[in-house]
């Protein structure tokens, strides 16, 4: 009779040691599910970093020198038209002096001229740089 609690408290022990009995099988395809998700989104992080390094090696030659340089460009499409625009009207006034003054008049005009150009030049860089971006023209 000793024998037999024996055998019993071992097959307690063994009932112990082993998980009870479920249907793992649906748990199984949500974590697969979700472990899909998971490195789908992974990829994608890698993915659009590595396309905004390969964009950035690209675009090496923009730095900040050549950005100042850009609006040291844009400066001199102002000034240039404006300062061409007041010699012509003083060439003039002392040509034909008069009751107008052209070097004020062409002043404005060269100005004018010269803003004009600056936000043209302006808009289409602007517009260059959002259709490399977006991969497709901006109106």
């Amino acid at each position: 009779m000793k024998d037999k609690p024996d055998t019993q408290v071992a097959s307690n022990k063994d009932r112990s040691l082993t998980p009870p009995a479920t249907d793992h099988g649906h748990n199984h395809k949500t974590e697969n599910s979700r472990k899909k998700a998971a490195d789908s989104s992974y990829s994608q992080s890698v993915g659009d970093m590595a396309a905004r390094k390969l964009k950035a090696q690209r675009h090496v030659s923009q730095t900040v020198w050549s950005g100042l340089g850009m609006m040291g460009l844009i400066g001199w499409s102002v000034a240039i038209p404006t300062l061409l625009g007041a010699a012509l009207g003083v060439w003039l006034d002392n040509r034909y002096p008069g009751g107008r003054s052209w070097t004020l008049m062409l002043l404005v005009i060269g100005l004018f001229l010269g803003c004009f150009n600056a936000w043209r030049w302006v808009d289409k860089e602007d517009k260059e740089i959002h259709q490399s971006e977006d991969g497709e023209p901006r109106d």
